[in-house]
């Protein structure tokens, strides 16, 4: 947090660079007022790298158009019918959109649009006092009219108006406290926390598409895990993604094991941090995440209480597998995101027989042929399943890893595993066996693929020797 000073500095600098310059030149003479608003305002008193220009005015669409028209390169009608309209000025990309005093029916998350005539208006409809902050321009005037900056100093999320009034105007806005959670490091407020969890039932009228995009924010920030808390804690993740705070399992006195939603949080929190230090500076890794916080949700399904104490979770996995697939469907998700991130989750213990004994050529290329593109993230995801405080247990896996690892790239260069074909195409296995295509041709590739698994690259005339024996041996059977 930036002494008010520094950031009274910061917003001085920012309203003085050209696109903003620029902007509050071209209303103030047109004779409409305009501010800069919401997170650019916010970011300023923390320190924060300000990513977005938005802006707000009295001016109708209409006229943002007029004004914005002859200084900018470019405009988009990104939401006319909302009052936003988003242009290039100065080689900076920016939306200005008409206040906004909106109205919601309570039934459905479409409100009635209506613009307003004063920024205090437009201030109360937004969703937390930390971004119901604006900058009057070119005045450069600090517009906080409901203690904006007095919850930033105190770190603290709280609704400009009554929350559970906020949260029923739009409900998402709950989703957003747990997202703002994560990536500012606050708390929410008493009222707050108190009004998400008395109007989760309201959350269900809010699109499946919105809630995955706001759920997608949350998992990206640097650490999600407290906004991930606070979406179970006050039972919001009840309605969207069940299978989360069902990983609370109970703890019977009498057979133990470990949390398993804890166990899943640590794991989402280390599989940031190896993909960060595998892939510093680039985006978040949409499907790891999910895959890490997900990849236990067969366990409620598959417990087993075991005589003597033990505890079992047979096929997790493969239920996990299912149920993140279901789940991920509901939630809208793209079909190659659904796919990668149940594949993870499936073949997310198949390493850990790698430790039980020395896995052959053959295991490691079926590990690597199952694993297809998404090996990566395999090795990602199995380190960061390592939750263990048994520090000998924890550096015999990772050992253990760190050889699988050196041995899927030795025989990848010695192989190009990373594309596994058999020796004989499918087409040469027509011709060979002089056979049309259908089933006997797949039934004689998937040999020559074991094979290939099996003993390496045997070239074409063994192959070929090696068909025509299986083949012979097929009919003789038949």
């Amino acid at each position: 947090m930036q002494s008010v000073a520094q950031a009274v500095e910061r917003l001085d600098a920012l309203a003085a660079t050209e696109p903003v310059a620029i902007l509050a030149r071209a209303f103030a003479d047109a004779g409409h007022e305009l501010a800069l608003v919401g997170g650019p305002v916010r970011d300023a008193f923390l320190g924060r790298a300000v990513t977005d220009l938005d802006f707000t005015t009295d001016a109708r669409p209409d006229d943002i158009l007029r004004i914005v028209g002859p200084i900018a390169s470019n405009t988009w009608d990104v939401g006319r019918q909302f009052g936003t309209i988003a242009a290039r000025v100065a080689g900076e990309q920016v939306e200005i959109t008409t206040y906004r005093s909106d109205v919601y029916d309570g039934e459905t998350r479409k409100p009635e649009v209506a613009f307003g005539d004063t920024i205090e208006d437009d201030l109360l409809r937004r969703d937390f006092t930390v971004n119901a902050m604006a900058l009057r321009l070119p005045a450069r005037e600090l517009v906080d009219v409901h203690g904006g900056v007095e919850d930033l100093l105190a770190e603290r999320l709280h609704t400009p108006q009554a929350a559970r009034v906020s949260f029923r105007d739009d409900p998402l806005r709950m989703m957003r406290a747990a997202r703002f959670t994560a990536q500012l490091g606050f708390t929410v407020s008493d009222e707050v926390r108190e009004a998400m969890t008395d109007l989760v039932d309201s959350i269900d009228i809010v699109s499946a598409e919105r809630v995955r995009d706001e759920l997608v924010k949350l998992l990206n920030t640097d650490e999600p895990v407290d906004g991930v808390r606070l979406l179970v804690d006050t039972g919001l993740a009840e309605r969207f993604l069940p299978e989360l705070p069902a990983m609370r399992l109970e703890i019977d006195e009498h057979h133990h094991h470990k949390d398993v939603y804890e166990h899943s949080l640590t794991v989402l929190t280390q599989a940031i941090g190896y993909e960060a230090e595998r892939h510093p500076g680039d985006a978040p890794d949409t499907v790891l995440r999910l895959a890490a916080l997900l990849h236990d949700i067969g366990k409620p399904a598959t417990r087993k209480l075991e005589p003597g104490g033990a505890v079992s979770f047979h096929h997790h996995d493969l239920v996990g597998s299912k149920l993140a697939k279901k789940r991920l469907r509901a939630l809208r998700f793209d079909n190659d995101t659904i796919a990668a991130v149940s594949r993870l989750i499936e073949l997310h213990l198949r390493f850990f027989g790698y430790t039980d004994g020395a896995w052959t050529d053959s295991a490691v290329r079926r590990y690597v042929r199952d694993a297809g593109d998404q090996l990566e993230r395999l090795h990602e995801l199995t380190r960061s399943d390592v939750t263990t405080r048994n520090r000998r247990k924890a550096d015999r896996l990772a050992f253990a890893y760190d050889d699988l690892e050196d041995r899927i790239r030795e025989l990848s260069e010695q192989e190009k595993l990373d594309s596994i074909r058999p020796d004989l195409s499918g087409d040469d296995i027509m011709r060979i066996l002089d056979i049309p295509p259908g089933r006997a041709v797949g039934e004689a590739y998937r040999f020559l693929l074991e094979v290939r698994m099996d003993e390496g690259p045997l070239g074409p005339d063994v192959a070929e020797a090696r068909l025509r024996d299986w083949w012979a041996a097929r009919d003789a059977t038949a």
